[in-house]
């Protein structure tokens, strides 16, 4: 009991010591924020906008914009993460990878580390949205407890992503090649989701792959707290957000050596 105790423990610090490196290359240079916070306006301004005025999506008598903003959010925060693995290739390339992994620091931290960086970066792309959100007119619950509830998801979803995108780059071994793969998963998983339309109205076949997508999760979530306020499945939300979390954290760490290979 007590050497788990002292491994948690050296997890917990070496994990923050991690992200808080992380988190003050993004206060030296915050343009990346910027730069990324476009692409989630425009959906907002532009696609968001623009369906609302078509009105052919159910919406469970909520506004369009109300609709697709905890949609856009998460697609915010999962393309931040999904590219996280292209630090570990660079980290690689350049030597620095090495010079990490000969250190006593547990693999699961240095995976926790990233995954904790990669949420602060989502949080500030929420701060971001949520004030577009506004100038636009559109209605959010904002609350301390729905915000804190919003932190939790969206620290859980940026840890997948971010997961995924370790393992992703343990096995692809280029740059150019990594980016076609993280095109090819972000996408699918952003249109088979509740992000911008409702389950109901997706193919069979499709609802099936949605239920399997944690993406959704993320989004029903964020759109319990933020738009409808209904939190019967908040807590299966969160519960599978957490344990898909955990588990693609072991197997990031398992297969995070192996990218110095």
């Amino acid at each position: 009991m007590t050497s788990i105790f002292r491994y948690s423990s050296q997890v917990g610090k070496k994990s923050w010591v991690l992200a808080a490196t992380e988190i003050r290359k993004l206060l030296h240079d915050p343009t990346e924020l910027v730069t990324r916070a476009i692409q989630p306006i425009l959906w907002l301004g532009i696609f968001g906008e623009a369906m609302s005025k078509v009105r052919a999506i159910p919406t469970g008598g909520y506004t369009y914009m109300q609709f697709i903003t905890p949609g856009i959010l998460t697609q915010s925060v999962v393309f931040i993460a999904i590219f996280y693995g292209l630090n570990i290739i660079w980290e690689r390339d350049m030597g620095l990878l090495q010079k990490l992994l000969v250190t006593p620091t547990p693999r699961l931290a240095l995976v926790l580390g990233k995954m904790g960086s990669a949420g602060v970066r989502g949080l500030a792309q929420a701060v971001i949205i949520f004030l577009f959100a506004l100038v636009l007119g559109v209605p959010l619950i904002l609350t301390v407890w729905s915000v804190s509830l919003v932190v939790v998801i969206i620290m859980l979803g940026a840890g997948f992503f971010t997961g995924l995108s370790m393992i992703i780059a343990s096995i692809v071994k280029t740059r150019e090649r990594f980016m076609g793969i993280g095109q090819v998963i972000t996408l699918p998983l952003f249109f088979a989701s509740s992000a911008i339309y409702p389950i109901s109205i997706m193919p069979s076949w499709l609802q099936a792959v949605a239920y399997l997508n944690p993406l959704s999760y993320m989004v029903n979530g964020l759109r319990a707290l933020l738009v409808t306020g209904s939190l019967e499945q908040l807590p299966s939300d969160i519960g599978i957000l957490a344990l898909v979390t955990a588990v693609i954290s072991i197997i990031s760490a398992y297969m995070y050596p192996k990218v110095v290979v």
